[in-house]
């Protein structure tokens, strides 16, 4: 059970979770852990009307997108949330759900995802006391700025969640979090799993040694930086960056393609490495990367990414584990995980679930998460558990 000073407080309103089907999964991790919480807690006001339906069997509202023989479709909510503080979970890239269109079936998309998303909300809007979005991968994230004319995506979306009554955002590891200058008046926050990477690397690699010696942190581009820097502050190691030299004068796939990675930083030979990303999406870059890494000699090689998306399957990274190019790839539950990369021997989950339950149950007390936003105390704290400090 986690440090629950924040109880004291009341809180905003009855606490209510929808997980759409694209994040059912996860949405009943949290659940889980809630109810556990809540019904462990012994609080002299439980009994008083501020804390009325605080402890219950689960907080799960049932929320159904039916469609349609023509694809078109609606939100039924089974139950009431008039009053209630509702917090909605959505995964748009879980491509794992089907409907049927025309006697077709059909994988639903993003857009699919992020449409039941506005069709659940305007079926709660006006009854629900508060409603905040829970959305790891955040919506259009990687259209998040514009080059000659193109569309707005990213931006767009998140004006469009505030017009239609959603008080406050969550997402993890948003591509670029700037994206929220698009809504500087309302709640946004965008959280880092460094934390579970640290304890899944910990946990499943006994010999590691995180010390600037034996590991470096890498950033396989400049995007990635920033995410690298902290990584390696809260561990006191050593950052190298890769920068992608594109040509410019092609398009492949709507892209410049990548001529040649460039290596800026110190000596890798001999120590460990962890490359990290926001997400896989091929995974051609990412294996780029620990190529030139072990051209430079490196020893082994972590791939660590918020999400994994693996939209070319995992035939890459087999190779790469086999011919000993990687070591481990660790990503986070956020997104959709197939049967098969979770059999993979190579591949380390990383569990968010505990964090968002905990997440939520802050936010229901109206109390801090910047311990969690930032959670510095709680990576020296596991690091000194694991002999590492």
């Amino acid at each position: 059970m986690p440090k629950e000073d924040y109880i004291e407080t009341i809180p905003s309103g009855p606490l209510g979770i929808i997980s759409l089907k694209s994040c059912e999964k996860l949405g009943k991790k949290v659940d889980d852990y809630i109810v556990g919480w809540r019904n462990a807690r012994d609080h002299e006001d439980l009994s008083t009307i501020a804390f009325n339906g605080y402890q219950k069997d689960t907080y799960l509202i049932n929320a159904e997108c039916p469609r349609f023989g023509s694809g078109e479709a609606k939100c039924s909510i089974k139950s009431t949330v008039r009053g209630l503080d509702l917090y909605i979970l959505v995964d748009v890239v879980n491509y794992s759900v089907t409907y049927n269109l025309n006697g077709y079936e059909n994988h639903m998309s993003p857009d699919d995802h992020f449409a039941d998303l506005k069709r659940v909300i305007q079926a709660c809007a006006g009854k629900a006391h508060r409603i905040t979005v829970i959305m790891p991968f955040l919506y259009e994230s990687r259209q998040h700025k514009k080059s000659s004319r193109e569309s707005l995506d990213c931006a767009v979306a998140l004006q469009e969640l505030i017009h239609m009554g959603v008080s406050s955002i969550i997402t993890f590891d948003a591509h670029d979090p700037r994206v929220q200058n698009a809504i500087p008046l309302n709640s946004f926050d965008t959280i880092m799993p460094t934390y579970q990477f640290i304890k899944g690397l910990l946990k499943n690699i006994p010999d590691i040694r995180m010390n600037s010696d034996n590991m470096m942190v890498i950033s396989p581009d400049e995007g990635a930086m920033s995410r690298a820097v902290y990584f390696a502050n809260v561990l006191g190691l050593d950052v190298g960056m890769f920068y992608k030299r594109r040509d410019y004068t092609t398009i492949v796939n709507g892209k410049n393609p990548i001529v040649a990675h460039e290596y800026l930083g110190r000596d890798l030979e001999g120590k460990d490495v962890v490359i990290i990303d926001d997400m896989i999406a091929s995974g051609e870059s990412m294996l780029d990367v620990a190529r030139e890494l072990k051209r430079r000699k490196c020893g082994r090689i972590f791939v660590a990414a918020t999400f994994g998306l693996f939209t070319e399957g995992l035939k890459k990274f087999d190779e790469a584990y086999s011919s000993g190019l990687i070591n481990k790839v660790i990503t986070t539950n956020l997104v959709y995980q197939t049967p098969e990369l979770l059999s993979k021997e190579y591949y380390i989950s990383a569990d968010m679930g505990k964090y968002i339950a905990l997440i939520i149950d802050k936010l229901n007390h109206d109390a801090s998460i910047s311990e969690l936003l930032s959670p510095t105390e709680r990576i020296q704290n596991i690091l000194k558990k694991y002999g590492q400090r």
